[in-house]
């Protein structure tokens, strides 16, 4: 019975023993870590002097903007610029959905820092339609249905004008291959294909 006590005894030490070390480890730590709050500097944030001026020709518009240099394409044109069509899907350039033309070239708009096109014609989903008609591309892609969710559909339309505009494509299988940076997880791809090859046989005007 006295063994018995012993060991509970023990067991109970033990158990307080582990519990009082760990409170003194948090306790020190928690001290360390607001010495170090108060010692170490907090850090500067964005002014005027850390940004510059940048213009953008947009859609035929300039837009004057005053921004940190390593601003994105897409934020420019989503966050200071308010056009949203441009969509903003992985950030790392792997789904397409931030496609837009730059002097006719499709790029991953989040790839590219805004400042580094300030001489170039920048066009954005917003922009293909023809005055009141819509952009040959565009109309392919409603008559072919070529979307379901829509979040993809503007980064699909702008890849396609710019494979337009390349010349490469002269078969379905070149369209898959060349339309493959743009990702549909919908997966309306069939129709995507047939409202390309739609406007690269019958359309005129599909270049930006």
């Amino acid at each position: 019975m006295r063994f018995v006590l012993r060991r509970r005894k023990l067991g109970q030490l033990m158990v307080f023993s582990t519990v009082a070390a760990t409170i003194a480890n948090f306790v020190e730590k928690a001290v360390a870590e607001t010495q170090v709050k108060k010692t170490t500097p907090m850090l500067a944030t964005s002014t005027d002097s850390e940004t510059v001026k940048v213009t953008l020709q947009v859609n035929g518009t300039p837009h004057n903007l005053q921004i940190e240099p390593r601003v994105t394409l897409l934020d420019a044109l989503r966050e200071y610029i308010g056009l949203i069509g441009t969509k903003k899907g992985c950030d790392h350039g792997q789904c397409g959905a931030c496609t837009v033309l730059v002097d006719g070239q499709r790029i991953n708009s989040c790839l590219t820092f805004a400042i580094m096109h300030t001489d170039a014609k920048i066009t954005t989903i917003e922009g293909l339609k023809q005055g009141n008609n819509l952009h040959p591309m565009q109309a392919a892609f409603l008559s072919r249905d070529a979307f379901q969710c829509g979040y993809c559909t503007p980064g699909q339309i702008c890849s396609a004008v710019g494979l337009v505009n390349e010349g490469h494509a002269k078969s379905d299988a070149d369209i898959r291959e060349l339309m493959s940076g743009n990702i549909c997880r919908c997966g309306a791809y069939p129709n995507i294909v047939a409202a390309v090859r739609d406007v690269l046989e019958g359309k005129k005007d599909a270049a930006v």
